[in-house]
């Protein structure tokens, strides 16, 4: 008899009494096999169509319930896309939500985890009200949203491992008990063996390790990733072994690191009520390392494993079925008999049957309605004329449709529009009829597929009051990187929940001086230096901001932010959207860049950037002023942002606002720094600079230009004040030191296309950009690889002789 049925036997008031204890196995045992059947019947429904893709977690079934037992309301799951059993275990799925994933229902009650927006397997618990308000989210348990990259998921985790390590040390914050139970949350995070062998996994390993925050971390080991075997992914084929160097010892901090097999339930069990306590009470990360998992339906419905896999190791793993191996424990303990067994699995089975057909119903029901509305519509006009057979072809085919889904409905009214005779009376009020159903129709279908990537609320940016800075005759001249640090000030002091890291950012205050003396302040929790692993710094803040904290994450050069791009734009910048309004993270990330020396010290790579973070919105100050202006902005919002100071403003001297960390800084609106009528120059950031000198530069060839500064670029010129200012010049140049084609190219396309300004132009719109390579270094290199003030000066000019060769005369060449 096994230990745990042995303390259980001797029952005491630390444990269940026998019966319970019994009860509460027999229940696991349910629970396992609901969860296999999910995964068997989730199969099928691909493989006969319903569904688009299926990826299981079958084989996980045992380990994930032992781990479920010590999860509590407040926790927080980082996981990735095998752990539907712990999902139902912990009771944040059912059955029925299963197959709504499934299936892709948009339907919020029926799908809350992402209405539609994920594929099968990616979960996630709903943080925020309607309005965008936060629920108490120590009132229940919580999993943060997965996505499909593998370890991808491992930076938030770190965070929301790190905001219990805030909470509990920082008592100021135990004031907000929505947000934690004064730390005493764990992070649970998964992941597959053979994605450990990404980045992400071992840099948010050896941080948590640094830092000694609750995170739980669950490698499932089956052996396998996809078909390549443990010896091509990991050193010595054992994810444990290899980490024996980060185990606690008498050397100092590490991890606890536990092992036990995937069918073992009574050692599962034991494994996760041991390391799990120690982590929630010692706030020390723990590793578990669940080997011998199967995998038996193979890894997805795309393909087989017996394609790869040998006789000898498939009938292994059918010998060790996690389900069949607690099935004989249980008959070998005598806590039940077959027969009890049998009706459970079959109990299981019924209640899968029953969830996928209720779910299939609420998912294909509105949409047949949609479609025999539709044909209702159009079946009652007549015409005599040979169109008419053409759309009879087409209602015809979509009645025939046995599983029709949106686009059918859509690309069929589309269609039958094409071919309505115009000139058949008969037909007039069908072809309104039908523009309005597309109309509704569109509406409709961008609610369901297209909203929430920005926030909703009333705290999105653009519902932030404007406040202008102040000045007084007493305002005083300082270096830029001084109204930087004083509305930093201003801000620690205002709000408890804000807190800043990233190298160097902590005890020197940073590498510009922007947070010179705040460490020293508000403390280390507040104000503190990472590591050097920019994707950490990042997940660290998306955890945080999960959690409800307010961080700003800081990268210490906008080159670097490179490193930390996939988890910007897989992650931060998806999780309102791929949630539908369930989750938020408002990070602001902080760098600096432009115009410093050299390839990685210069950088202005913003179309990289703007075009794979969408979601998070892109400032772009040209001095510390407006810099400052945006953490106010930002931090009465509630949306992530990324704001880049101009490396080359930290010591230009700027007037010192009156009303530091109340003045702030619109997003999506440009300012024009100078009046002009003859041509209009966009630029932002460090070019403002040289765009100014080129302006001046201009004015002696009595050239009149309107500079605009665009101030940010997610969102661009939201009231279309560039257009306004084409209309008066009928010309246009777009500037930055970005790549050809890269930000200055999005810019046109925002005015040009987006607001129509082609109609007004006089004269062909040009860009100015950097060289096609990175800047090389000194001086002369960057004058000759980024775009100058005589650049300006001559696009401009030749734009102007075009139109006037005889007032302005060739210059540069005959």
């Amino acid at each position: 008899m096994s230990e745990m049925v042995k303390e259980n036997k001797d029952t005491n008031k630390e444990n269940l009494s026998f019966n319970d204890f019994t009860s509460e196995v027999l229940e696991d045992y349910r629970i396992a096999n609901v969860s296999r059947q999910l995964s068997i019947w989730g199969r099928k429904e691909v493989l006969t169509g319903k569904a688009k893709f299926g990826i299981f977690g079958d084989g996980k079934e045992i380990a994930q319930i032992a781990m479920a037992k010590y999860y509590k309301n407040g926790d927080w799951r980082s996981g990735y896309y095998r752990d539907q059993t712990f999902m139902l275990a912990s009771g944040m799925l059912s059955s029925e939500e299963f197959f709504a994933q499934l299936f892709g229902d948009t339907k919020l009650d029926k799908n809350p985890a992402n209405g539609g927006r994920l594929m099968n397997n990616h979960y996630a618990s709903r943080s925020l009200n309607e309005d965008g308000s936060w629920k108490n989210l120590t009132n229940q348990k919580n999993s943060s949203a997965d996505i499909s990259p593998t370890a991808g998921q491992m930076p938030r985790l770190l965070g929301l491992a790190y905001a219990s390590k805030i909470f509990r040390q920082n008592k100021e914050l135990h004031n907000f008990p929505e947000f934690s139970d004064k730390g005493n949350e764990v992070a649970f995070g998964t992941i597959g063996d053979s994605s450990t062998s990404e980045g992400h996994f071992w840099e948010t390993i050896n941080a948590a390790g640094v830092l000694q925050v609750p995170m739980a971390i669950s490698v499932w080991d089956d052996g396998w990733g996809i078909s390549v075997p443990n010896k091509y992914q990991t050193t010595k084929s054992n994810i444990s072994e290899v980490l024996k160097g980060f185990e606690q010892d008498e050397k100092g901090d590490g991890y606890l690191i536990y092992k036990a097999k995937g069918w073992d339930y009574p050692s599962l069990c034991k494994m996760y009520m041991e390391g799990v306590e120690l982590c929630r009470k010692n706030h020390v990360p723990v590793l578990f390392h669940v080997s011998e998992m199967t995998q038996p339906l193979g890894h997805s419905t795309s393909g087989s494993h017996e394609r790869y896999k040998t006789k000898e190791r498939l009938d292994w793993e059918t010998e060790y079925d996690p389900i069949k191996k607690m099935k004989e424990w249980i008959l070998s303990m005598e806590l039940a008999k077959e027969e009890t067994l049998d009706e459970i699995e079959n109990i299981a089975l019924q209640e899968v049957k029953e969830a996928r057909k209720a779910a299939w119903k609420s998912f294909i029901d509105p949409i047949i309605e949609e479609r025999d509305a539709l044909i209702e519509l159009v079946k009652n006009a007549g015409c005599d004329c040979k169109k008419t057979e053409r759309i009879d072809k087409i209602v015809s085919d979509l009645k025939k449709i046995i599983h029709p889904i949106r686009k059918d409905n859509f690309t069929a009214a589309k269609k039958i529009l094409r071919f309505i005779c115009s000139s058949c009376d008969s037909f007039k009020p069908l072809k309104s009829q039908l523009q309005l159903w597309l109309k509704n129709s569109l509406a409709e279908n961008h609610e369901r597929y297209s909203s929430h990537l920005y926030s909703e609320t009333d705290l999105k940016v653009q519902n932030i009051k404007s406040c202008k800075p102040v000045y007084s005759e007493q305002s005083k001249m300082v270096n830029g990187r001084e109204i930087l640090r004083d509305n930093f000030d201003k801000l620690f002091s205002k709000y408890p929940l804000l807190l800043t890291f990233g190298e160097d950012t902590g005890f020197i205050g940073g590498v510009n001086q922007s947070l010179e003396g705040m460490q020293k302040k508000y403390g280390e929790l507040r104000v503190t230096d990472t590591g050097i692993r920019e994707a950490t710094i990042i997940g660290q803040g998306i955890g945080l901001a999960v959690r409800g904290l307010r961080p700003i994450a800081e990268i210490q050069y906008f080159d670097y932010l490179l490193y930390a791009l996939q988890t910007m734009s897989d992650d931060l910048a998806t999780l309102h959207y791929r949630t539908k309004g369930g989750q938020k993270a408002p990070v602001i990330i902080r760098t600096r860049g432009h115009r410093l020396e050299g390839i990685w010290h210069s950088g202005s790579p913003l179309s990289m950037v703007i075009n794979s973070i969408r979601g998070i919105h892109v400032c772009v100050p040209r001095d510390m002023t407006k810099a400052a202006g945006f953490y106010n902005t930002l931090l009465e919002s509630d949306e992530p942002a990324l704001v880049i100071e101009p490396l080359n403003g930290y010591r230009l001297k700027e007037k010192l606002p009156d009303n530091l960390g109340e003045f702030n800084t619109p997003l999506g609106i440009p300012e024009v720094l100078e009046e002009g009528t003859d041509i209009t120059l966009v630029t932002y950031g460090s070019c403002v600079r040289i765009a100014e000198d080129a302006v001046k530069q201009l004015k002696d060839f009595n050239i009149s230009v309107e500079l605009i500064d665009v101030q940010t670029l997610l969102p661009f010129d939201i009231n279309s004040r560039i257009l306004e200012s084409v209309k008066k010049t009928n010309r246009i140049v777009f500037f930055d030191e970005d790549v050809p084609g890269g930000a200055t190219a999005f810019m046109m396309q925002k005015v040009l296309e987006e607001q129509n300004a082609y109609f007004h132009l006089d004269s062909e719109p040009r860009t100015i950009t950097a060289k096609d390579h990175r800047p090389a270094y000194g001086t002369d290199g960057d004058y000759f690889s980024n775009p100058n003030a005589e650049d300006v000066f001559e696009i401009i000019y030749d734009i102007m002789r075009e139109s006037n060769p005889q007032k302005f005369t060739a210059i540069y060449t005959n």
